[in-house]
C-alpha cells in the first residue's frame, strides 16, 4: 500500500505542475525600473575624459646641401594608394628640408635621404617609419615591425613617367627586345621541330 500511495502523490504533483506550466508562460516579465536621462547638472559633476597632449615636436637639426637637394626630389601633393588609401607629402612648415607625411591621422616628419640606388628615403625622425620613392611608386613602412604599412602609392608625376616608359617601348620593339636580353638569363626559346 505505501508504495501505491507515493506514486499516486507523484502523479498528482506532476500533474499539477503540468496544469501550472502554460499559466507560468503567459505571466508577463517584469520589467527593469526605468533609468532617468542624464541631466546637465549630473553630466556637470561628471570627470570630463582628459585626451593625452600631443607629443612634444622633435627638435630638427639644420638640413646640409645633400638633405636640401633629397627634399627637392620629393614629389610633393596626393599619393593614390592599394585598398583606396591616400598619403600626402609636403614640405615641412618650419624646418627647410623637411618633409611631412600625412598618413590616416597621422603627420610624420621625414629626413628626405638619396639612397646610392637612386631611390628617394624619407625617414621618420623618430625612427618608427620610413617612406621610399622609387620611379614607378612609393611605399611606406614600419620600421619597428617590420612591415608595410600602405604600398602601390603612385604620385601624377610617376604615373606620367611610367605612362612615357611604357609608350617609348611599344615605339621601338627592337630597342624592347634587346632590353629583354640584357635584363633576361640569356636562354632564347626556340621552336621544337
Amino acid at each position: 500500500m505505501p508504495m501505491q500511495f507515493t506514486s499516486l502523490r507523484g502523479a498528482a504533483a506532476a500533474l499539477i505542475l503540468c496544469a501550472a506550466l502554460p499559466a507560468l508562460a503567459e505571466a508577463p516579465a517584469t520589467k527593469p525600473a526605468a533609468t532617468k536621462p542624464a541631466t546637465a547638472k549630473a553630466m556637470a559633476k561628471a570627470p570630463a575624459k582628459k585626451t593625452p597632449p600631443p607629443p612634444p615636436e622633435p627638435v630638427l637639426a639644420d638640413a646640409d646641401e645633400a638633405q636640401l637637394a633629397a627634399s627637392e626630389r620629393a614629389y610633393l601633393g596626393d599619393y593614390n594608394c592599394e585598398f583606396k588609401q591616400t598619403v600626402h607629402i609636403d614640405k615641412h612648415a618650419k624646418a627647410p628640408g623637411y618633409i611631412t607625411v600625412a598618413w590616416q591621422k597621422q603627420n610624420i616628419t621625414m629626413k628626405p635621404v638619396l639612397s646610392s640606388t637612386g631611390a628617394l628615403r624619407l625617414e621618420d625622425v623618430t625612427g618608427r617609419t620610413l617612406m621610399i620613392q622609387i620611379a614607378n611608386k612609393s611605399m611606406l613602412l614600419d620600421t619597428k615591425i617590420g612591415q608595410r604599412l600602405v604600398d602601390d602609392c603612385v604620385h601624377p608625376e610617376q604615373a606620367r613617367l611610367m605612362a612615357e616608359a611604357r609608350a617609348a617601348r611599344l615605339a621601338d620593339p627592337e630597342g624592347q627586345a634587346a632590353e629583354a636580353a640584357r635584363n633576361g638569363l640569356g636562354i632564347v626559346p626556340t621552336a621544337v621541330k
